[in-house]
């Protein structure tokens, strides 16, 4: 005897994985119908069934290897999500997500920065006033603390939780998880700003000055010392797409930098010129934002160029979740926006706490807060991913799992030129150079690699005085003039041919002037 109740559960189990086939389809199914050629007809039905077999392979991994769908909030009625506090959200929730809010308290010693490991279960916190601190967010223990008892700036761990790097009054310098200074990074001078290229092992700071700087810290080499010349600087983001470094500018907008390049490969006029407050980037790579002091936030497409929304919203710090969700804090207040068309949560801090960054846990639906006396936590549901790879960022990492990755991270460690604003270029073949000349960019492009060429010959080693540090230098001088001057002469016979064929067209239109007027054209040259 056949159950109704089991009938209508198949059903449904029907009707859902059909959506989810569905969600996996490339496109609509072709209508086979109107196609006469019995021959076309048959071939377009066997890929149309190995379309959907592939769409059902895809559902069953789908289910296997991510199990875990993403939360969010459900307004009943004409109920508002940023409404909604944290308060009440802590009364519905489990007791694990429950310790994810939380506010740390330290008077007299902020305002703090942030940063959060790779995989979301280390969390670094440094004070203003030389306070530092490393959490295991999971075990929700401080594994060490300390005073560095001079002022920081800014904090970053590097390719995994064992080190980090801060930004003090006067250098920049590396700890271990132990607390124990590692390095004194004198060459970064005093910064204002760290990021980490994780995949190029690239430690990058920018001071107040706008001079940026890319250091190696497998070898210690420093790769590039760049005066940006754009004015004052303390804004600086990392694109995790393409691993390009985006400056903010007190009166020049953005610029993004490469360390292989001494000018920037993109620049934009942003805010009216206004300062710019703060700049954070989408996970896809495609889609920026940034803040000004005119109390915008502006949202670019990288890949068009242009504006595609503004927001009415005042920010000194921002920053996208995993899942797109942009977070934006200015004085004691944090709004988070889901699809930019209105406020998704609004949170407002105590009175008197002035926030100085915010920051979304990898993983976990959670934001960071650092703000004048001390650090919070709060739940922003949907926000993180959560599903996670445990070839990519595992947070449940063994240590022998994590020195493993960390050899296979330096053998897949990146060079410095394979930086640029679309890393989907490499590999392809580079197209066909067109007759015409060359910009002021690309021949200072090629001005700068040649001369870089130039500087790596190994000369051979000779006898009798013939290899001394003064005649070396002055080979390696002379090995540099001989690679600029034919790039110089080609430069000046280009100028000569655009000025020859400017006086040209000036000249003929000297001629076509009516005859009262051509008494007062210059004579042509013969």
């Amino acid at each position: 005897m056949n159950n109704p109740m089991f009938s209508v559960q198949q059903h449904e189990n029907a009707e859902e994985e059909e959506i989810k086939v569905n969600k996996f389809l490339r496109g609509e199914v072709a209508d086979l119908k109107v196609v006469k050629d019995k021959k076309l007809k048959g071939q377009l039905e066997v890929r149309e069934q190995l379309y959907r077999k592939s769409a059902k392979a895809a559902v069953k991994a789908d289910k296997w290897l991510m199990p875990s769908e993403g939360g969010f909030l459900e307004p009943e009625g004409i109920e508002k999500t940023w409404r909604i506090r944290q308060e009440a959200i802590h009364t519905e929730i489990d007791i694990l997500s429950k310790r994810n809010q939380y506010d740390i308290v330290f008077p007299g010693l902020g305002p703090y920065t942030l940063d959060y490991s790779i995989n979301g279960r280390y969390f670094v916190a440094a004070g203003q006033k030389g306070h530092l601190a490393l959490v295991d967010m999971k075990k929700m223990d401080i594994i060490k603390e300390f005073q560095v008892r001079e002022t920081v700036h800014d904090v970053v761990f590097l390719h995994n939780q064992k080190f980090f790097a801060a930004a003090q009054e006067k250098y920049v310098y590396m700890y271990n998880d132990n607390g124990t200074e590692v390095h004194c990074l004198k060459e970064h001078g005093a910064a204002s700003r760290l990021q980490f290229l994780h995949k190029h092992f690239l430690l990058t700071s920018i001071n107040i000055f706008g001079q940026l700087h890319f250091q190696d810290i497998t070898t210690g080499k420093m790769i590039s010392n760049i005066r940006t010349g754009l004015g004052r600087s303390d804004v600086m983001e990392v694109n995790r797409f393409n691993n390009v470094v985006a400056v903010g500018h007190s009166k020049a907008g953005v610029s993004m930098w490469k360390p292989t390049s001494a000018v920037p490969i993109y620049t934009r006029q942003c805010h009216m010129g206004y300062p710019v407050t703060a700049i954070a980037f989408h996970s896809n790579g495609h889609l920026m934002a940034t803040a000004g002091i005119e109390r915008e936030i502006e949202l670019w497409d990288l890949r068009k160029h242009e504006v595609l929304q503004t927001l009415p919203c005042h920010a000194n710090s921002l920053d996208f979740s995993q899942k797109g969700m942009l977070s934006a804090a200015s004085g004691s207040s944090v709004q988070v926006f889901e699809d930019f068309s209105g406020v998704y949560m609004n949170h407002p801090m105590a009175k008197g706490y002035q926030i100085k960054k915010v920051l979304f846990r990898p993983y976990e639906d959670v934001l960071a807060i650092g703000h004048s006396m001390g650090w919070s936590s709060i739940l922003v549901t949907g926000s993180g991913e959560p599903n996670f790879d445990s070839w990519v960022a595992n947070p449940f990492e063994t240590r022998k799992q994590r020195n493993e990755k960390e050899v296979h991270a330096l053998l897949d460690k990146l060079p410095p030129e394979t930086i640029m604003l679309e890393p989907t270029n490499i590999g392809s073949v580079k197209p066909t150079r067109n007759s015409g000349s060359l910009s002021k960019q690309e021949r200072d492009a090629e001005m700068e690699a040649a001369v870089e060429g130039a500087k790596n010959i190994a000369f051979k080693k000779k006898t009798k005085g013939r290899s001394k540090p003064s005649k070396m230098a002055k080979k390696k001088q002379e090995a540099i003039v001989r690679t600029k001057k034919p790039l110089l002469e080609q430069q000046i016979k280009e100028e000569k041919d655009l000025l020859s064929k400017n006086k040209r067209k000036r000249i003929g239109e000297d001629i076509r002037l009516p005859k009262s007027l051509q008494q007062f054209a210059g004579k042509p040259t013969t």
